[in-house]
């Protein structure tokens, strides 16, 4: 749906915040641009650049001996949920009233695709079609805005959805989920696309808290 070119700053910045949020780099792991330029195999400079970003998002600290893991905390989930909560179910009701046949079809397959690797028990790929689903029904809204700011958010607690998306029942439990929402919003129907998204954020939060 969406095909872009990154610079060679950006892909270490994207690894980096990959390798952190997902739990590569523990809390509280020193990070050095010597380190990371000879793992990664790049020049200090995009390494450079990249631990100014992550820095700027608090997913690391700076030290007098290098760059210190934040990651996400408890207290941050919270916080994401909160603001996903709020607005998250604004985009689906948005995704309904704007969607496209393209939009859909693109859609369809990501659910599709969750189902299928539910029967391979593929927790990597559910993830990633995990994020495939929310994230094109933020762009599907049509608000930038939106998407700017649920995107990121939804990409932070990736760490945290691996682990909730490897507990079978709530896997099978979040896929369904999914579907009963893209049902709604291929139907059109805003209202019970925001509602189903207020539900399925509740039991995702629920799950990772264990509130159940």
């Amino acid at each position: 749906m969406e095909h872009r070119t990154i610079s060679l700053a950006d892909q270490v910045f994207e690894n980096l915040e990959n390798d952190i949020l997902s739990g590569k780099y523990a809390r509280g792991e020193l990070l050095t641009e010597s380190k990371l330029s000879q793992s990664m195999g790049v020049s200090r400079t995009p390494i450079r650049e990249a631990l100014r970003r992550l820095s700027q998002e608090h997913i690391i600290e700076e030290s007098g001996k290098g760059s210190v893991v934040v990651g996400i905390t408890e207290s941050d989930l919270e916080d994401i949920f909160f603001i996903r909560k709020k607005i998250e179910p604004t985009a689906a009701a948005l995704a309904a009233q704007s969607r496209t046949d393209e939009q859909i079809e693109y859609l369809r397959e990501a659910v599709e695709f969750q189902e299928f690797y539910l029967g391979k028990k593929d927790a990597d790929k559910i993830k990633s079609m995990d994020s495939r689903f929310h994230e094109t029904i933020y762009r599907m809204s049509g608000s930038n805005v939106l998407s700017d700011v649920l995107i990121p958010l939804h990409k932070k607690i990736q760490k945290y959805r691996r682990a909730s998306i490897s507990n079978k029942s709530r896997a099978q439990a979040s896929v369904k989920e999914h579907r009963d929402i893209f049902e709604a919003i291929a139907a059109g129907d805003a209202e019970k696309a925001k509602e189903l998204v207020e539900k399925h954020l509740e039991n995702a939060y629920n799950h990772m808290f264990n509130k159940e």
